[in-house]
């Protein structure tokens, strides 16, 4: 329902642009930098940059290597951090890619050989080779079926059939890979348990941010038919009959922790950082607050606000217009806006439109809010759906209100929170995550963050994964 909401909403302007800066698409991928590795550019467009540290990058490609290398694997790989903070891991043309934020999430190194491995099984199966050409058939015997009986309505109906089906078969080359990759890890001299304690991980994650929502977190373990992954618990009763997934073998925490120790766990500084309900950006100098009970989500193409009334917001900025903010509005946005008004905001032009009502059947209340910001237009797109959505209209309107411009001094004290390596010794777990520069959830954050279910489980360790601003 959110992803439905969220389509509306970036629906309501024509043209969206990044948050972040634009990259020079004249600017060719270039060699390594000082142990950087450079993704091609067509890839580096789909999952982003390499994360700038390069002991961390070479760290992780010989975890990697190591793991190839052991199973006979055919081919040539590179093994990539991505400097993004969302638990990820993707393959794609050789290079085999993990996120900061599953390196966090990460409890050693048979884990992570345990992420490598999974998406190395994608590739020594082709998997995605086989997902496209299914793809295609099913677009093919759609259009065969609309074909042959004259009707639209059979072919949207075999496409539709075809899709579930592929979604299903997706499913199954989850399970295939983790399947293929514990066999690969314990070659390599790992623990088989690994990629069951990674997938408890990911479920443990998926059950916190669901928690973050308002949401019940045993909605984690049930999927529906259209989902293209196995839900948690399909894959840990998969693993049951895997004989090898509870082999003995090494887990070299201590490597892991110190290859992990100081990493970054936000957003890149050119995409801004969420501190709670706010937004800041150092390299643009703005920032602006949400409702206190929004969630804010940033990414390359704006900033995604939901409220635990799922009032949306959407934020972003792209190239300013010559000509007046309402008059762009008036003349580039369609349907066209009613009730515009211009004002300021944060002593710069800006304007207010509404999105006519009845012009999508069950959208609510919407607003536009654009914002003269420098040599750029900053942008908000607003809605709220439920039962209090003219007051709740108004409250979001107030937060696209608080836009403002950054000092020099602000943009250049905001620095990204960093995952730190402690002794327990002399604290308690109380203390840790007090510590922690989060504003809720601290003691379940601190606890999903090294695999622990309880304080007195946690103070057992004798290092643990901190947060620090």
């Amino acid at each position: 329902m959110v992803f439905r909401r969220l389509l509306v909403l970036l629906a309501l302007l024509a043209s969206v642009a990044a948050c972040a800066l634009p990259n020079d698409p004249s600017q060719a991928t270039g060699p390594s930098r000082a142990g950087i590795p450079a993704l091609p550019r067509e890839l580096e467009r789909d999952v982003g940059s390499a994360y700038p540290d390069a002991a961390l990058q070479a760290y992780v490609d010989r975890v990697g290597q190591k793991v190839v290398s052991q199973s006979s694997v055919s081919g040539s790989y590179r093994f990539v951090v991505l400097d993004q903070p969302l638990a990820n891991a993707h393959a794609a043309g050789g290079y085999v890619m993990v996120t900061r934020g599953l390196l966090a999430l990460l409890d050693d190194e048979a884990e992570l050989a345990a992420a490598l491995s999974h998406e190395v099984g994608h590739v020594v199966q082709r998997h995605a080779f086989q997902r496209a050409r299914q793809r295609q058939s099913v677009l093919d015997a759609a259009v065969e079926a609309a074909t042959s009986t004259g009707s639209i309505t059979v072919g949207r109906s075999v496409a539709r059939d075809g899709l579930l089906a592929l979604r299903r078969y997706s499913r199954e080359q989850e399970l295939e890979a983790d399947k293929i990759g514990v066999a690969m890890l314990v070659k390599a001299g790992y623990r088989g348990s690994a990629m069951a304690s990674l997938i408890d991980k990911l479920r443990r994650q998926g059950q916190l941010e669901l928690q973050l929502m308002g949401e019940a977190p045993d909605s984690i373990d049930r999927r529906s038919s259209t989902s293209t992954h196995p839900a948690p618990v399909e894959r840990r009763i998969a693993l049951q009959a895997v004989s090898d997934a509870t082999a003995p073998g090494e887990s070299n925490r201590a490597a892991f922790l110190a290859a992990v120790n100081g990493m970054s766990v936000d957003d890149p500084p050119q995409e801004g950082f969420v501190r709670g309900n706010r937004f800041l950006h150092p390299v643009l100098r703005l920032a602006f607050e949400a409702p206190r009970d929004f969630r804010l989500f940033n990414d390359t193409d704006g900033v995604l606000g939901v409220g635990r009334d799922r009032s949306l917001l959407f934020f972003a900025c792209t190239d300013a217009p010559q000509d007046g903010l309402a008059d762009w509005m008036r003349n580039r946005l369609k349907p066209t806006p009613t009730d515009i008004q211009t004002t300021e905001i944060g002593g710069a032009e800006a304007a207010i439109g509404a999105r006519p009502r009845g012009s999508d059947t069950g959208l609510g209340q919407a607003r536009y809010v654009l914002i003269r910001h420098g040599d750029r237009v900053c942008f908000f797109n607003l809605l709220s759906d439920g039962p209090d959505r003219d007051q709740r209209i108004e409250v979001l309107i107030n937060a696209a209100r608080s836009f403002r411009s950054l000092s020099e001094a602000e943009a250049a004290a905001l620095r990204p929170y960093r995952l730190r390596v402690v002794p327990t010794a002399g604290t308690s777990a109380a203390q840790l995550a007090q510590r922690l520069p989060y504003t809720d959830y601290k003691m379940e954050r601190l606890l999903l963050l090294n695999s622990v279910d309880s304080g007195a489980e946690l103070m057992r360790l004798p290092e643990v994964k901190t947060i620090e601003p």
